[in-house]
């Protein structure tokens, strides 16, 4: 398959030239066949990771007849070319493919034996039997518990082996419950809330992935956005979806959602709530107002040899005018500039025009439309409408807005002074990512004026017409002129095969973007399905962002309210999600928690206690043996105990130092390759075989919800924690065993 796919590739990028439609069959087989490639690339490693045996009953049905009682399930379809196309493996994603996930000893589903296949590259490493049938256990010498009748070591070997610091799919081990969403064919907004290490991140990733293989036709077009909470975050997952057989799919955090724009400055918290507000929206309508200026003092023009003024009474009834067509600040710029030089014109009318025996104006209708289109490309008169009413863009607005505290006062009067003072900021031209969805806003009360830029594309196109008809001209002149007219019909000459239009197309310069870079570089871009992933985290005025891109409302909404940290995250799915969809939104729930060991989670339960009491613990699947412990300290020996025992960290495997923003820069220099200082936000949807949570006191304070930032850092580790602190433990960690 990767043979045939470079040799395709390679025939293709070998042509030239070709007609319109040719060469736009060329650009799409070399993104076809590019794709195909990364594809077979990264699905290499562990392509067959499964086989399940069928019952003779199932086995000799016609639905099965390709595969003859046997099916191999793994990443790609597989088909046998010289065996009549008869499957040699099957996509994990294809209905033939689901016993692999749902069968059980209860529920076998025709499944006599499921076999788990690893390997590396193309050698087996290992394989794993688990028995669905009694007596075909009996008969096999199957024990349970040792690969034999419902056994789940492949599960449990999966889970306890070391992370590397990149995400892995599970696609081996997908289990019921995760299957169901997976495959969920519900087409609005799907919730699926779970606790820490309930796999919501694998989930939705694998959904993604199914979504793409089942409606390939419909989500190839228009792409699928998947949102994450930080950089850190998306660099975790980033080779999911290629392992999978998906390298389509954009990723992307909310900061870096609007095009151009990359968030580099720090907010306050409080500065994040309440640009995460809806209350904001009223704020950057008053702002966008506010650039929409009357003159105090009239202002002198000279045109023509003539004085006019524009005052406030015509800018004021000018701007009445555009604002009253609803339109967009930008787009309604022309109908201001049309009303003031309407009013201009008059002006100028009466003076130039007048009659002194008091009788009609001595200019024509035809001379007054003269003058407007005069003083229309009249640089002095145009300078004078920019001033008061400029073409604005999205970025210089809210600059502007954050950087005056008199603008700030004009717009945001109603807030308290104390949040406009959170608010002023210098403008050095970074934004936050809490300004991302502000950005967005004001792209929608500005609009894009591109009446000019499409006048020079047009300007373009007939130049190059003009140019393809020159050229046209010239070879049709250079014909030779003493053929026999009978002859004539029978010679091609150039304009027979191509006509200026076509000749000038195929000068056209073309992008060979996939969907997802379009899509990353246009704001209007709308989207087949959006994932969101830690959606607890996003504020009202993100969801407002997000849900410009998806009108046709089909999400999928993965978090857990529990573990919300930012102060203007989600309390509650209802109250962000109803006033978009109203009922339209379904809530599934993980309830196995497959990361956080019991004895780790017996602790983080108390924490959830508090945030929470009526929110259920997710149950663990397995014991290790290292109960959580806890290091007191003195403030001297924080840094030096936290180094000692990180150094003490000699297996494979990641470990992490989740530390207060106040302290994160203390810590920073222990960072290595399997080493990460991180603070709570950014290790959110992360997980490492040993944490150590330094000063758990300072991460309740720092936040209004630092018990759920503790409860977040407490629930990282899939073998080890321990939690170093200079004074006494909060209550919810008096279990704690003391080191």
């Amino acid at each position: 398959m990767r043979a045939y796919a470079n040799d395709r590739l390679r025939t293709v990028l070998l042509e030239t030239g070709g007609t319109p439609q040719a060469r736009s069959e060329r650009e799409s087989f070399t993104q076809l066949y590019s794709e195909d490639l990364s594809k077979y690339d990264a699905a290499e490693h562990g392509l067959c990771f499964g086989r399940i045996d069928l019952a003779e009953a199932d086995a000799d049905g016609d639905e099965q007849a390709d595969t003859g009682g046997t099916r191999y399930v793994g990443r790609l379809g597989i088909l046998d070319e010289a065996n009549d196309y008869a499957t040699l493996l099957l996509d994990w994603r294809a209905p033939l493919a689901r016993p692999f996930y749902l069968a059980t000893t209860a529920a076998p589903d025709g499944v006599v034996r499921r076999r788990h296949i690893r390997s590396r590259n193309r050698r087996v490493t290992a394989i794993n039997d688990e028995y669905l049938d009694l007596d075909a256990a009996e008969q096999a010498g199957a024990l349970v518990g040792d690969g034999g009748v419902g056994s789940e070591s492949a599960l449990l070997s999966a889970l306890n082996a070391a992370r590397t610091g990149r995400m892995n799919d599970i696609v081996e081990t997908i289990q019921s419950e995760q299957d169901a969403i997976i495959r969920s064919e519900h087409k609005s907004v799907l919730v699926v809330q779970g606790g820490p290490g309930t796999g919501k991140t694998a989930v939705a990733l694998h959904r993604a992935a199914y979504l793409l293989y089942t409606y390939r036709q419909q989500l190839a077009k228009a792409g699928v956005l998947i949102i994450g909470p930080n950089a850190t975050f998306l660099d975790y997952i980033g080779q999911v979806l290629p392992s999978l057989g998906e390298t389509g799919v954009l990723l992307s955090t909310i900061g870096n959602l609007y095009p151009g724009v990359r968030a580099t400055r720090e907010d306050s918290l409080r500065a994040c709530a309440i640009k995460g507000s809806l209350t904001i929206v009223e704020v950057l309508k008053k702002a966008v107002r506010d650039r929409q200026e009357a003159p105090a003092e009239p202002i002198r023009l000279r045109f023509d040899g003539y004085e006019v003024r524009l005052d406030r009474k015509i800018a004021t009834k000018a701007r009445g005018r555009a604002r009253s067509s609803r339109r967009p600040h930008n787009l309604a710029r022309p109908i201001f500039a049309s009303s003031v030089i309407d009013a201009l014109t008059e002006q100028l009318a009466q003076t130039m025009g007048a009659d002194l025996s008091g009788g009609q104006s001595l200019l024509s209708s035809a001379d007054l439309t003269e003058i407007r289109d005069e003083m229309r490309a009249d640089a002095e008169v145009q300078a004078a409408i920019t001033r008061l009413w400029p073409i604005l863009s999205p970025q210089e607005v809210l600059a502007d807005l954050l950087a005056d505290p008199k603008r700030l006062d004009r717009a945001a009067g109603a807030l308290p002074a104390a949040d406009r003072a959170e608010l002023v900021r210098p403008d050095n031209g970074e934004f936050s990512a809490a300004d991302a969805p502000l950005l967005d806003e004001l792209a929608e009360l500005l609009g894009v004026d591109d009446a000019e830029e499409r006048e020079r594309a047009r300007r373009r196109w007939r130049a190059q017409l003009a140019e393809a008809q020159d050229a046209l001209d010239i070879l049709t002149g250079s014909a030779p002129q003493d053929l026999e007219d009978d002859l004539d019909p029978e010679i091609l000459m150039a304009y027979d095969l191509i006509n200026a239009g076509q000749l000038a197309e195929r000068q056209n310069v073309r992008s060979r973007q996939t969907t997802a870079e379009r899509a990353a570089g246009d704001r209007t871009w709308t989207y087949g399905h959006v994932i969101v992933d830690e959606a607890q985290e996003l504020s009202e005025m993100a969801w407002r962002m997000v849900m410009r891109r998806i009108p046709n409302r089909w999400i999928t909404v993965v978090g857990d309210v529990a573990q919300t940290g930012d102060p203007a995250g989600a309390s509650s799915w209802r109250q962000i999600l109803e006033p978009y969809v109203a009922q339209r939104w379904k809530l599934t729930e993980l309830t196995v928690n497959y990361r956080t060991p019991a004895e780790i989670m017996a602790v983080a339960a108390k924490v959830l206690a508090e945030i929470d009491p009526g929110v259920s613990v997710p149950r663990s699947v397995r014991e290790t043996g290292n109960p959580p412990r806890a290091y007191r300290v003195t403030e001297a020996e924080l840094l030096g105990t936290v180094k000692e025992l990180v150094a003490g960290e000699t297996g494979p495997g990641t470990t992490a130092v989740l530390a207060p923003h106040a302290l994160i820069g203390d810590f920073a220099p222990l960072a290595e390759e399997s080493v990460r200082v991180l603070t709570v936000t950014e290790a959110k949807g992360l997980e490492f075989d040993a944490v150590y949570v330094v000063a758990p006191q300072q991460i309740l304070a720092e936040s209004p919800r630092g018990m759920n930032d503790l409860y977040v850092a407490l629930t990282r580790a899939t073998q080890r924690l321990a939690v170093v602190h200079t004074g006494d433990l909060p209550a919810v960690l008096s279990d704690l065993v003391a080191a």
